[in-house]
């Protein structure tokens, strides 16, 4: 499966689908409406919390198993593991399915934190550049926030049942051009090996001269001490800019979540609280309006226009940002064209056109969108993105971890102010993770220099983004 085949599969399944929820809508008279019996005096409790206890016995040591495994080969593979993690935790454990999604948020900051620490630590493989690309990151990382803030709204308007489906769509097919985009990797592997093992038997030809590698090698020649491998691969005004990116979104997501925070206890008239998805109409009930999260009490917005004010100025830090990468990016990549020098102008082998710069602000949208759905860190776009890009798979998993850290790490803040998972557990989960991060990275790695194979971590990628499709069908 080609990139315009993957595309061509992508809106073909997700227009059906959403085709087919709306002729359901229609057919149903009206918009899906779930009634919760709630009000009591001390105010709502449509939102129910299950919140088992921290315990030892044999759900707590599945879900361990699973969440180190996720979380050591979703690192490796730069996805995440929220998609693994989710199902996990509602059908194992126990939780509801948003302290689920909260946790799963938790374990993915972890496992990533501490892959960046352990990425940090390691050289790139063939150049003398950071193994982290900050030009990319630069380049998503505003996207995909933005993204994560239009995915959170959508999981009020769309169904579940919907959710479901899109997301598994993308992630079959995604999961599957990384596994075609493996095997290619691993037949030039092969042949290089190959070449490689030749020359070490015979480094003369016929004529008596020296034959000299044309394949680079996968090891890599660390020649530098781990401190200075550290120092070199930090670089503190583009790590400042993502940290100010991080900081301004925390600062608006804290301020929006207060905003709509309802009035305790509710007056005694109003007898339910109304939610309804996938149908834009406003129900009513009693003198309140419930519209896309927005309470409104005799026409007057409780969380007021500063609720929107808020959301709208997400836009355009973001769009500042990425702007500016973009202009960088394309600026530099035509000024090499003009020149005749064919080095790219970071890690993505593409030619920095407006097509293609437009093409990376919709992916990285789009992967922030599902990982708000999902509650994951949006990896599963991301990784296989760069992948497209033509990065290499060591530099485009440490790259999208590097990423998924700032994003996951906005959530659990947010979700930590609003109280939505539990400490004990959190705490648990996060060592369990972190661990499962030093495990993983450091194992791969190794396995990867032993064999030779860069294309294991696309494997790696392409199976835990299909183990997360089938955990999300079985859900």
């Amino acid at each position: 499966m080609g990139t315009k085949g993957l595309v061509l599969y992508l809106v073909t399944g997700f227009t059906v689908s959403v085709f087919i929820a709306f002729l359901l809508g229609n057919h149903n008279g009206g918009p899906e409406i779930l009634r919760l019996n709630s009000l009591n005096g001390s105010g709502v409790d449509a939102i129910v919390k299950i919140w088992p206890k921290l315990v030892f016995d044999w759900r707590s040591v599945l879900a361990t198993l699973i969440g180190f495994l996720g979380s050591a080969f979703g690192t490796v593979g730069g996805v995440g593991g929220g998609g693994i993690f989710v199902p996990m935790l509602n059908l194992i454990v126990g939780f509801d399915t948003k302290s689920a999604a909260a946790l799963s948020k938790c374990m993915i900051m972890g496992a990533s934190t501490s892959s960046v620490w352990y990425n940090l630590r390691v050289p790139h493989p063939f150049r003398e550049v950071p193994i982290i690309d900050y030009d990319l990151a630069m380049l998503f990382q505003p996207m995909l926030m933005l993204g994560i803030t239009i995915g959170v709204s959508l999981s009020v308007v769309f169904p579940y049942w919907l959710i479901t489906v899109l997301i598994i769509i993308l992630f079959l097919g995604t999961s599957s051009r990384s596994f075609f985009r493996g095997i290619e990797m691993w037949k030039q592997e092969t042949i290089c090996n190959r070449e490689l093992e030749a020359q070490e038997r015979a480094p003369f030809n016929s004529h008596g001269e020296f034959l000299i590698d044309e394949c680079d090698p996968l090891i890599c020649k660390e020649e530098k001490s781990k401190l200075q491998i550290l120092r070199f691969n930090l670089r503190w005004k583009r790590l400042m800019m993502l940290i100010a990116v991080w900081a301004a979104f925390l600062c608006l997501q804290i301020i929006k979540a207060r905003c709509v925070v309802l009035p305790t206890p509710l007056p005694k008239c109003v007898s339910s609280v109304v939610i309804f998805s996938f149908r834009r109409e406003i129900t009513r009930t009693s003198s309140y309006f419930l519209d896309f999260g927005c309470f409104l009490q005799n026409g007057t917005p409780l969380c007021g226009a500063w609720y929107w004010v808020l959301s709208i100025l997400q836009f355009p830090i973001a769009l500042a940002i990425f702007g500016y990468e973009a202009v960088k990016l394309y600026k530099e990549s035509k000024k090499r064209r003009m020149n005749g020098n064919p080095e790219c102008v970071c890690e993505a082998t593409i030619e920095w056109t407006i097509l293609n710069i437009c093409c990376c602000a919709f992916c990285g949208i789009l992967g922030g969108t599902v990982g708000g759905l999902l509650g994951s860190g949006g990896g599963f776009i991301l990784g296989p993105l760069l992948l497209e890009l033509g990065v290499i798979p060591q530099v485009a998993s440490a790259t999208a971890t590097f990423v998924m850290m700032f994003s996951s790490s906005l959530s659990v803040v947010e979700f930590y102010l609003l109280k939505r998972f539990p400490m004990p557990y959190a705490l648990y989960l996060i060592g369990v993770s972190i661990l499962a991060g030093f495990w993983g990275q450091f194992f791969i790695r190794k396995l990867v220099v032993v064999l030779k194979r860069a294309s294991l971590i696309i494997f790696i990628l392409s199976g835990v983004i299909f183990a997360s499709a089938l955990t999300m069908g079985i859900s």
